[in-house]
């Protein structure tokens, strides 16, 4: 089961994680998250993170970003310690709020089979994503390793973990937007049964909740709608109203959204809750649902992660998340914007 109320996306601003597991435990108590933290360089940012998690792949640095490599080097090992010391810290935090062993839900994040794939270069330089069989040995690598680092969270936290799969290049996988090593080369558009198929095979090997989040423009929400993900992330300022319908049918289908309400960085004038909450209110108005889908259906996050943000402002939305999704789950029939 998904739950409802405030979490986040995953990046964090800042180089310190104990610093920001216990800011995001203590602010986000219905769903906190392994944060990542992308300032510390190489290795913990989103695509680099996942080096420590593959099984018999490893990464190398290129100009443009990652690569598979023969060996493991300097990259994986980076990664593995950065993301062994956000596991400590996380540790730490959730036994100083005395939630240890208590069953409560965590999160944790990686990049998707698809973006990985659009973004991480075979040796040669093009993209894993034009190779089907390195793409489907990637993928395969992420399912077991993800389901690996979510069985060490689970017995170090005695939680019960929610997995969100990052999945910020969909759109552009499904459109063959992407650029190859040359102007003149091109990567063709995966077919979407393909890429459901590769995307659902990493959701059904995790033994907890699936949420798949895209910040992609516009969201894919018709393929994630039939996908076999719980829950679907995504930032509301983003969506058309050529998607309402979409969004409707993923309600339909039984998913549950994480409403992106709150913007990653401030904005030029001060705002409240009252403010970002009205679109996500609206949303369920138009689409004909009871307002009580918002306490039932519907969680809220930042747009995006906050990693480039400020350490204020990045608290600040924490707790704006936090007021809406508590008017959401108390008062969702009261809320008024006329």
């Amino acid at each position: 089961m998904v739950p409802c109320g405030a979490t986040a996306v995953g990046s964090w601003p800042g180089t310190d994680p104990r610093e920001a597991a216990a800011t995001v435990i203590g602010e986000l108590p219905d769903l906190p998250h392994l944060v990542e933290l992308p300032r510390r360089g190489v290795g913990a940012d989103m695509i680099g993170r996942v080096s420590a998690l593959l099984v018999d792949l490893r990464f190398d640095t290129t100009p443009r970003g990652y690569r598979l490599a023969t060996r493991r080097g300097a990259v994986s090992r980076r990664a593995r310690d950065l993301l062994r010391s956000d596991l400590d810290a996380l540790e730490e935090a959730w036994e100083t709020a005395g939630f240890a062993g208590s069953g409560r839900k965590v999160k944790i994040q990686a990049t998707g089979p698809l973006t990985l794939a659009a973004q991480v270069e075979l040796p040669g330089g093009h993209r894993v994503l034009t190779d089907s069989g390195a793409l489907r040995d990637l993928s395969d690598s992420l399912t077991e390793g993800l389901a690996r680092h979510a069985a060490e969270v689970r017995g170090r936290l005695g939680a019960e973990v929610m997995v969100q799969l990052d999945e910020p290049s969909l759109t552009a996988v499904l459109e063959g937007s992407l650029r190859g090593v040359s102007v003149l080369d091109s990567v063709r558009a995966q077919p979407e049964p393909e890429s459901r198929a590769l995307l659902d095979r990493v959701i059904d090997a995790q033994t907890g909740p699936v949420l798949v989040h895209s910040c992609g423009e516009p969201p894919a929400i018709a393929f994630l709608r039939d996908s076999a993900a719980a829950a679907v992330g995504f930032d509301l300022a983003t969506v058309g109203v050529d998607q309402l319908d979409s969004i409707g049918e993923a309600l339909d289908a039984g998913k549950h959204l994480v409403l992106g309400l709150v913007p990653t960085t401030p904005p030029e004038l001060p705002v409240t809750w009252r403010e970002l909450a009205e679109p996500g209110v609206r949303l369920i108005d138009r689409l004909g649902f009871p307002r009580s889908t918002l306490s039932e259906r519907v969680s809220v996050s930042p747009a995006c992660g906050v990693g480039d943000a400020s350490l204020e402002w990045a608290r600040r939305s924490l707790r704006l998340c936090a007021e809406i999704a508590r008017a959401f789950a108390e008062e969702p029939g009261e809320l008024d914007f006329s």
